[in-house]
């Protein structure tokens, strides 16, 4: 049964040395001529498949995995066992070029970044991902197994341009911030109201026992503690109305305001887009009625629609 290679493409091994053999290396040449010409791994593959040249003794079938050993193999530059076939300027451009276009590809601005570290999925509520580095054909999406992909491809400047109409709309209509409700509440639970009838009931006794009626009250002390909340909306409203009341309308998103201001962007598997303020206030930008939230707002264009159903230009 014929065994894959061991001797990297281009080379034989004849009366016990390592040769070049001349079809494969007319093949290393044409590949790196190829992509330095600006054809991509993938189309170099295809057309080795076209030449009918053999990678190894298993298979004629090409893909861009096999044109990319073939770039980075340093051997054909020349060895103490390999013979020299491709020179060093053409070796050297060719990996600068792969280098250069695989850095590329990865790389995502720090704005963008920053954009998806506040980016989750509405209906699992995990981090979306984002797909495609820096090429054309980005997108994002859940990766989440038990979630599902969204329905449409989504682009970062769908997303970018939705940030940029909500933080443009909340600068126009400060209104659509407002979270209501107070800073603090105490609501006391059925138990709170039975224990201070078991107080009074203890000190309107002829004989009080003392001690047990200041651990009594220390107990609810305790009990009414929990029945306190406090609600910070109401100054991260005012932190948000002060970021936002000197500027004017972004022509591009100022990432800094939107570190500031947003605390997520959630984004439902039909490419719906909603930005969460730092107060809890969300607003997105489709006519549709957010009913999920209370103190939700929805901006279409320049028209923004508030919770209470008045609107606001």
């Amino acid at each position: 049964m014929p065994k894959n290679r061991t001797i990297p493409f281009g080379y034989c091994m004849k009366n016990g040395e390592i040769t070049t053999e001349p079809k494969e290396v007319y093949a290393v040449v044409t590949i790196f001529d190829e992509y330095l010409e600006g054809r991509s791994l993938s189309e170099i593959a295809k057309l080795m498949q076209t030449e009918k040249i053999r990678y190894n003794a298993i298979s004629d079938k090409w893909n861009k995995n096999m044109v990319k050993r073939i770039i980075e193999n340093e051997k054909y530059l020349g060895t103490d066992k390999y013979p020299q076939v491709i020179d060093d300027d053409t070796f050297r451009l060719a990996n600068e070029k792969r280098v250069r276009k695989a850095t590329t590809l990865d790389l995502i601005p720090d704005d963008l970044q920053k954009i998806r570290k506040r980016t989750y999925c509405t209906e699992c509520g995990h981090k979306l991902s984002r797909i495609g580095g820096n090429s054309k054909y980005e997108k994002w999406d859940c990766r989440n197994p038990d979630c599902y992909k969204l329905e449409y491809r989504l682009t970062d400047q769908m997303i970018i341009g939705t940030v940029l109409n909500v933080l443009n709309s909340a600068i126009a209509n400060p209104s659509l911030l407002e979270s209501g409700g107070e800073i603090s509440t105490y609501s006391p639970a059925a138990d709170v109201i039975r224990k201070q009838n078991e107080i009074n009931q203890m000190t309107d006794s002829p004989q009080v026992d003392f001690d047990r009626v200041k651990a009594e009250i220390f107990r609810l002390a305790e009990m009414k503690y929990d029945c306190c909340t406090y609600n910070e909306s109401p100054q991260k409203t005012e932190e948000l109305r002060n970021l936002l009341e000197n500027n004017k309308q972004l022509n591009i998103l100022d990432i800094g305001l939107f570190k500031a201001c947003v605390s997520r962007i959630w984004i439902s598997h039909f490419c719906t887009i909603e930005v969460e303020f730092i107060n809890g206030v969300h607003i997105k930008n489709i006519t549709e009625r957010n009913d999920k939230n209370a103190h939700s707002s929805e901006c279409n264009g320049d028209t923004c629609e508030s919770a209470d159903g008045g609107k606001s230009q």
